[in-house]
């Protein structure tokens, strides 16, 4: 029994050998049944091997972009020159968002500055305003931007270089508007300094205002007429002042019933005469300024008594005085005068 079962020791080494040698020889995966003790060739299920090569296949393609995507996101990969210009590109885009950001505030105070230009600096000086698509004109239709296009940046380039060009037409349009402004401005002080816009006679060597503009009765021929002017009624050689800044037309007693009389032109359409004067103060083609004496109360010409006439041409056609009389008179003193003038009394030429 002992030489049987040595013999069976040494047949099964035998036998894993020769199977261990002919594993060695063909490549062919085998298990080890521990009921028979031997190998037995392992089966292979094809649709095993599919399934975990093509997961394996996935696995390397996730694993492959995955280390990509990590590799272009960050320097890994990038030589100096490619970090240096990144590091550009990024303080690049800082630059223009900081930018857009200085432009958000210039644009709400050019808009600010836009919106007192219309409706207050050129309402005042009697301008049109000017439309927003004026100022803003010339930045529609064609493509301006051609050449900023096919960068990686170009919407933030075009975009800051569109605001900047409109923001720039802004500025040309209201610096043109602003230089009107200054021009109405100068004539505006000119006009208010021309406009005839006090009483002719200081108010306290007044000692009435005699007779105002529209009809009122003939002192001679004791009808109903239109009367063009004011009287106002003083003692003679009292001083006559210029309503207005301007230039004296004429100073003499040329024309019919005015007696010795003064023109001034102030410019802008504005004339002022003085009638019944007993004396010139000035000559013609003098010129003269607001305040100034240009003559002294009389009763020279067509006049029943001591008093100045005083009248006040727009465009060539009289108009009445008591609406330029705003430089030297309260609000009280103006009511005063204007129940005065809207009598129809006697007047005094």
């Amino acid at each position: 029994m002992l030489i049987i079962y040595i013999f069976s020791i040494f047949d099964l080494a035998f036998r894993r050998h020769s199977t261990f040698q002919k594993l060695k020889m063909a490549k062919v995966k085998y298990y080890y049944d521990k009921e028979t003790l031997s190998y037995l060739p392992v089966e292979v299920n094809r649709f095993a091997v599919l399934s975990n090569f093509i997961l394996f296949l996935l696995a390397a393609i996730f694993f492959g972009v995955f280390t990509l995507f990590v590799l272009l996101n960050t320097d890994t990969l990038n030589t100096p020159k490619e970090i240096i210009q990144s590091r550009e590109i990024e303080n690049f885009e800082l630059h223009y968002e900081l930018l857009n950001k200085k432009l958000d505030q210039i644009e709400e105070v050019m808009a600010n500055v836009e919106d007192r230009d219309n409706n207050l600096y050129r309402v005042y000086f009697e301008a049109s305003p000017i439309p927003e698509e004026q100022r803003k004109m010339g930045f529609g239709g064609i493509n301006r931007y051609k050449e900023l296009e096919g960068y990686d940046n170009s919407k933030l380039i075009i975009n800051t270089t569109k605001r900047l060009e409109i923001l720039t037409k802004q500025v040309v349009v209201q610096s043109r508007s602003l230089e009107e402004i200054e021009s109405l401005a100068k004539r505006k002080e000119e006009l208010l300094g021309a406009m005839p816009s006090i009483q002719p006679i200081h108010k306290s060597d007044l000692k009435r205002m005699a007779s105002g503009f529209g009809y009122r009765t003939d002192p001679f021929t004791k009808k109903r007429r239109f009367h063009q002017g004011m009287d106002f009624t003083a003692p003679s050689g009292t001083p006559i002042y210029a309503s207005g800044d301007g230039i004296v037309g004429r100073a003499d007693n040329r024309a019919a019933g005015y007696g010795k009389h003064i023109r001034i032109d102030h410019g802008f359409g504005y004339v002022s005469l003085y009638a019944h004067l007993s004396e010139y103060k000035v000559r013609r083609r003098q010129k003269v300024k607001r305040g100034d004496v240009i003559g002294y109360v009389g009763s020279t010409g067509r006049s029943v008594g001591p008093h100045l006439h005083y009248e006040i041409f727009k465009d060539g056609r009289r108009v009445n005085p008591l609406n330029y009389y705003s430089g030297n008179l309260t609000a009280e003193e103006f009511d005063i005068m204007l129940n005065l003038a809207n009598q129809e009394n006697q007047s005094m030429d």
